[in-house]
Parts: structure tokens; C-alpha cells; sequence
């Protein structure tokens, strides 16, 4: 369980006004970065109990190598110096996952695509070669890496940016299929206290206002948090963004539930209850856990104290609505059931 998560939870449950919620998960990752998955049964198990109704599923886009040099084998992408490499298998295994449930239960279940390299033009031919294979399965492409804290100096080649070329391409297919897409790009490195790299997200959503761009954790990180603690630019950009840029959606998995949702105490910042009040169908719930689905759903209702202090519409959207509403067109009635 993440830091403070158990007191967040206590507090959940103390408010008086609290409600209980539907949830979708916006941001699954069904393996971790070695491939592997506790499995659809566990994953059931932990929604129903966790009164998910929904889930974006995707795989993990790179491995994590285990190096001759290494005695012991990492338990995760940061346990040791060793690289990560892209990994287009990880789609095969949540495809298959997903194709093995019986109907009424795959109805539950989005997946995204992500096994392809962010730097290589040539990814959108085989993301296209992706989708024909299995049609109408896939309603998303993501979580993209691209600036990713210390994930990104691992894996092996160039940087990749959500503003690159053969991303470009790739968002014109996301177009063309009506396709959202989950990115991962950090709004700054660990130590510059300012959006250095906000260029890279805005650019994308200047250049293809026909996408749906879910930002994952809204361009925040545990690592930046562990260097800055806190970043003073990020409502304000936030704020900005939207105003600018309507196909702008937010994902708030946990690195943004503190030290921006709730503070210290665990109360709600006002300040954040009037953007989501503002933009009340931008704005989603992620777990961002991978491949282990144990208190699942303590990760959704730790946002409790959030939503009880939005008003109960809008509160409904952020928790389970906004999510389904972002898919393919010809996905939304599913989710409304």
C-alpha cells in the first residue's frame, strides 16, 4: 500500500457526508515491467470487490532485463543499473487475457495498445497491422512512455517524446480508428522547477485536435515529488491548458492524489475542487498498478474525501463516467450498462 494510503482511507470513512462510488479504473497496467500478472481471476476478483465497474487494461510497453551480472533478479525497473527494452509481446498476453472472458464480462474491460517503440516511424504500421488483426478489440493506445523519471535513461536508445515524428504518426492513426490516447510525459525533470518539457504534450494537442489525449498522472511522478515535494506551477498550467485545449483530459492516478488533491491532513484543496468543478468531464481516476491486484480498490477510494467534497454529479463523472465517455464511439454503450 502506497504512503498514506491506510490514514487517507480512515479518513474516507470518517466523513460524515462520505458516499459510496462506482469507480472505473482509467490507467490498469495487466502485467508488470517482467510480464507477469497475478491473472484475469484475481483481477475479477478485486473490481467486484472493489466496486469497479470498469477498467482500461493495457500491457506494460518494455521489459525489464535481468543482466548476467545481477546475482538476484529485480523486483522492479529501478531495483538495479540493468536496461529495459520495448516489448510488443506485452499486447499479445492482454489480448489474450481479455478474448478468454465470457461476453457479459469482457464488456468490462478496455484495452489499450501500447507494445510499440515511441521512437520508431515505423510504429504505426504496426499498430494499424494490431488493430486489423483483432478487430474492434482494442479502444485506446497507451500508456505511451515517453519522459518517464528514471525509466527513460534504462531504456535502451534515444529519449523518446510525445512530440517526435513517429508519434506524430501515430496520433493521425488514433484519429483515423477514433482512438484516445494514455501518455506518459513528465511536465519536468527532477530538479528543474519549472514545465521544462510541457512543450512536448502541448505541441501534440495543438497539432491534432481530433485526438483525445489522457496525460497520465497530469505530467506528475513520484520521483519528481521525491526532489521538488511539491510543484507550484502545476494547477496554474493545468488551469491553462484546458481553457486551451479541449481535447485535453486529465488522469489523476496516485501521484496526483497527494500532494495536489489532498494535503497534509488529507482535507481537500479547494483550489483543485474548482478546476475538476470547472472541466467536470476532464478529469478520471486511475490505480496505475501493475500486474498485482490485491486492495485494488483502496487505490480508488482513497480519492473518497475528493469526490464527497465535488458535487455529487460531477463527482459521479470523475469517479466512472469520464472514463467510459473518452472511448471509441461505438464502445460508449457498453459502458453505459
Amino acid at each position: 500500500m502506497r504512503p498514506r494510503l491506510a490514514a487517507l482511507l480512515l479518513a474516507a470513512t470518517l466523513t460524515a457526508e462520505a458516499h459510496e462510488y462506482r469507480y472505473s479504473d482509467a490507467h490498469l497496467h495487466y502485467v508488470d515491467f517482467f510480464q507477469e500478472s497475478d491473472g484475469m481471476k484475481a483481477l475479477l476478483k478485486a473490481m467486484d470487490q472493489g466496486n469497479i465497474d470498469h477498467v482500461m487494461i493495457s500491457g506494460i510497453p518494455v521489459a525489464k532485463k535481468w543482466h548476467e551480472d545481477e546475482p538476484k533478479r529485480p523486483r522492479y525497473y529501478a531495483g538495479d543499473d540493468a536496461a529495459a527494452y520495448w516489448y510488443s509481446a506485452t499486447d499479445v498476453q492482454v489480448a489474450a487475457a481479455v478474448k478468454q472472458l465470457p461476453a457479459g464480462q469482457r464488456k468490462r474491460f478496455h484495452p489499450f495498445l501500447s507494445g510499440f517503440n515511441p521512437n520508431d516511424k515505423n510504429s504505426d504500421a504496426h499498430i494499424r497491422r494490431m488493430l486489423e488483426l483483432d478487430p474492434g478489440l482494442w479502444q485506446g493506445i497507451g500508456e505511451v512512455f515517453t519522459r518517464h523519471d528514471n525509466l527513460t535513461a534504462l531504456i535502451d536508445g534515444d529519449t523518446p517524446r510525445a512530440n517526435n515524428e513517429a508519434m506524430s504518426r501515430v496520433y493521425h492513426l488514433a484519429a483515423e480508428y477514433d482512438l484516445p490516447v494514455l501518455l506518459h510525459s513528465n511536465i519536468t525533470s527532477q530538479r528543474e522547477r519549472n514545465p521544462l518539457y510541457l512543450q512536448e504534450v502541448e505541441e501534440p494537442l495543438r497539432n491534432h485536435p481530433h485526438v483525445r489525449f489522457i496525460w497520465a498522472h497530469a505530467g506528475a511522478s513520484l520521483e519528481i515529488h521525491r526532489h521538488q515535494t511539491k510543484m507550484d506551477f502545476l494547477l496554474p498550467t493545468l488551469t491553462r491548458m484546458l481553457k486551451a485545449y479541449p481535447n485535453l483530459y486529465i488522469d489523476l492516478s496516485w501521484s496526483v492524489l497527494e500532494p495536489y488533491l489532498l494535503d497534509a491532513d488529507g482535507k481537500p484543496d479547494r483550489r483543485w475542487l474548482k478546476l475538476v468543478e470547472r472541466y467536470p468531464d476532464r478529469f478520471m481516476l486511475g490505480s496505475d498498478v501493475v500486474g498485482r491486484f490485491d486492495g485494488l480498490g483502496d487505490y480508488l477510494t482513497a480519492y473518497d474525501p475528493f469526490l464527497d467534497a465535488l458535487p455529487a454529479s460531477v463527482a459521479r463523472k470523475v469517479a466512472r463516467d469520464n472514463f467510459l465517455a473518452v472511448l471509441p464511439r461505438k464502445h460508449q454503450r457498453d459502458g453505459a450498462q
